[in-house]
């Protein structure tokens, strides 16, 4: 291909004015190349389209990249003065894709293409001068005025793969072919036969520093890390021709493969194949980026979440295996065990990545990593996880809501890059989710797993816990006011629906997303299903409903958001009970959790936390432990630094009570744990305080 080839710079090392020339070239490559997107369209009536109806007409996009580098550069006060402020705020707002059934048909007064192609020539030379004449010093962090540079260049280069998303979908008649966006010649009928590879266990670790020398998204840094036990993944992306045996099989029109999201996008869509196949004749024929051509069915299949996830149910059935998607951990753990360079560090783009090799997907089996293919670039790779923020996740001052609104549960994980994903899209720790119904340049994978959603039952004797604590919890507001709850550290839910048997309205809050929507699709659904491993590969299937619970009624008076239980924004607030279930001793630093938490009460109101006092230096750095410790050779317990933190703003009133739980591993091994309970009363004002028992 003739696209000069790029890479994102090195932010942390080098000449101050070596980089700053870098930068310059770097603005002005990406510039260039998501302008050249557009000439393919065949005349201006084309801009005003709406090829996606779920997202704006392509105008938009073609401004909306420049009206951000004004906007953050105004935000951030590098420059004071706008260059047209209706376009800045016309193509301000509306880039996510709006929902199948959320549709805004507002108008919209659109300008000329004219006039937007005006607005970039003058937004460039803007930049341009800024790049040539502000200070530069290194390392460029989060405060340098070039983050900002970057965050518009890198933003644009989002635009670059999105828009062509759009114009992949605009119709054919609207397209002038060019050259220059070279197709993959590697198209053949055969496609090679799909198999499960065996991934051994092995340790992830997800996140980033803030000293890392790329320029990141604020949804990449700070740090997970995760044991992952072993898995098998498919050799190969899911390819066309493999993907037409579910489509053959009327797998577009069989409920039972699909979710009741994925159901209701199938019935409002009415598709019966995925969107770039073409019917014409008894035979599909494929819709490239710039043209139709006769199916490559050695290429893989573009799909969204929703067709991706039904491709999975119907083929565990058909082979009887337990097949999904993978994790966002277990796409990790793949890269990782191949030792794929990042971005600065290639000679050439190690797959289908980075406009290196064509403007195209190509053969599953064309890049090689040891046992497999594609682990890296050709289409992005869905995963089964829902989007959110690593421990010690900040959002920028200059994007606030960069990646905030996509943290409800129903913005998917997707992985690896696709042949046009350029810039910090085709580094190790790029982050982006989508709506499940989106259309991108996707595919997926699938793994073999018998991980199960955790959901914990009586084992031995021994209570449910969440029930159990919702119980004591009602017990001790049986004399008070219960209108509003807060459960924090609320996991799938099952407390929250519980305590909602007695409260007007429960917030459950999380800060795993994964465990949110479990908690969504039961309030949404009624029920949910779920694998529980037996024994070696054995599993078996299992379905909760909220009714055989006991808990239907509940559904309308609970709400679940992700949230970070050591910084809650200020809504949350004005409950009456607090519960925090086996919190404590898995926050960050729970010292500042206590010493906040009283704001979340009304006076008289109720902190009920349990925890099982395993304090553990991977959850909480071992200065911010308030028990388990010596303090001057004397032994200080977690109910000592309990009552030192929570002095002069809550009382406890009831003795400590003692509650076992056993979570369920494999049909022959558990996990017995016995959690503690304190109960707290929320004072009036400060006052000394006494604890229970204090003289």
């Amino acid at each position: 291909m003739n696209i000069p080839v790029t890479r994102t710079p090195i932010l942390n090392t080098g000449d101050p004015e070596a980089k700053r020339a870098e930068i310059l070239e770097y603005f002005h490559q990406t510039y260039d190349i998501h302008e050249k997107l557009y000439k393919v369209l065949k005349e201006d009536a084309s801009f005003y389209l709406r090829p996606e109806p779920l997202r704006h007409p392509v105008i938009f996009y073609l401004g909306h990249t420049a009206t951000f580098f004004i906007n953050k550069l105004v935000i951030s006060k590098i420059i004071d003065r706008r260059v047209n402020p209706v376009f800045e705020s016309m193509f301000a707002i509306g880039v996510d894709e709006m929902s199948w059934d959320d549709l805004n048909d507002g108008n919209y007064d659109w300008p000329s293409v004219d006039e937007v192609w005006a607005y970039r020539r003058t937004v460039r030379e803007l930049v341009d001068d800024l790049i040539k004449t502000m200070p530069l010093t290194l390392p460029i962090g989060w405060d340098s005025p070039f983050w900002i540079i970057m965050m518009g260049i890198e933003h644009e280069r989002i635009h670059l793969e999105t828009s062509s998303v759009l114009i992949r979908q605009t119709a054919i008649d609207q397209i002038i072919p060019d050259p220059f966006w070279e197709l993959c010649p590697h198209q053949d009928v055969a496609a090679p036969e799909n198999e499960l590879i065996p991934v051994p266990e092995g340790t992830v670790t997800l996140g980033k520093s803030k000293d890392h020398p790329l320029y990141g998204w604020d949804n990449e840094y700070g740090r997970r890390q995760v044991d992952l036990k072993a898995f098998q993944a498919g050799r190969y992306l899911v390819s066309n021709r493999e993907f037409l045996e579910f489509v053959e099989d009327n797998g577009y029109r069989t409920d039972k493969w699909w979710t009741e999201e994925g159901l209701n996008w199938v019935n409002y869509t009415m598709a019966v194949h995925p969107v770039w196949w073409i019917k014409e004749e008894g035979r599909y024929r494929y819709r490239a980026f710039l043209e139709i051509i006769d199916m490559p069915w050695n290429w893989p299949v573009d799909v969204n979440y929703l067709e991706a996830k039904a491709f999975c149910n119907w083929k565990s059935a058909r082979i009887g295996k337990s097949l999904r998607l993978p994790s966002e951990e277990e796409w990790f753990r793949l890269r990782d065990m191949h030792d794929i360079p990042d971005q600065p560090d290639w000679d050439n783009a190690p797959g289908n990545l980075n406009l290196e090799h064509w403007a195209s997907a190509c053969p599953v089996d064309h890049f090689r990593f040891g046992e497999f293919y594609d682990v890296v670039g050709n289409v992005w790779q869905w995963t089964e996880s829902p989007i959110d923020g690593f421990q010690g996740f900040e959002v920028h001052p200059s994007y606030d809501d960069f990646s905030t609104p996509t943290f409800d549960a129903r913005h998917n994980l997707i992985k690896g890059g696709s042949w046009i994903s350029t810039g910090n899209e085709a580094t190790r720790d790029a982050r982006f989710a989508f709506r499940r119904h989106f259309f991108q340049h996707a595919g997926f994978r699938y793994v073999e797993s018998s991980e199960p959603v955790a959901v914990e039952t009586d084992y031995y004797d021994v209570p449910n816990f969440p029930r159990r604590c919702a119980a004591l919890c009602l017990d001790f507001m049986k004399d008070r006011r219960r209108e509003r709850a807060l459960d924090l550290g609320c996991a799938v839910g099952r407390s929250t629906f519980e305590l909602a048997k007695s409260f007007d309205s429960v917030t459950g809050l999380d800060f795993s997303a994964r465990f949110i929507r479990v908690g969504i699709d039961l309030q949404e659904k009624g029920f949910m299903r779920y694998v529980i491993p037996e024994e070696g590969e054995l599993v078996s299937f299992h379905e909760k409903s909220l009714s055989a619970l006991g808990l239907d009624e509940t559904r309308n008076k609970v709400e679940f958001w992700q949230a970070d239980a050591v910084n809650m924004k200020p809504h949350f607030t004005d409950y009456d009970l607090v519960f925090g279930g086996n919190l404590l001793d898995r926050l960050y630093d729970p010292a500042k959790f206590l010493a906040r938490i009283h704001e979340r009460l009304r006076v008289g109101g109720l902190l009920i936390l349990t925890s099982p006092y395993t304090w553990l230096e991977e959850f909480t750095p071992r200065e911010h432990w308030i028990g388990g410790f010596k303090r001057d050779g004397e032994p200080v317990t977690t109910l000592d630094g309990l009552q030192e933190q929570l002095a002069g703003r809550f009382q406890r009133i009831a003795e400590p009570i003692d509650i076992p739980f056993v979570i369920r591993e494999t049909k022959r091994k558990f996990q017995h744990t016995v959690s503690q309970m304190t109960v707290w009363e929320r004072l009036d004002q400060d006052t000394p305080g006494q604890a229970l028992g204090a003289s």
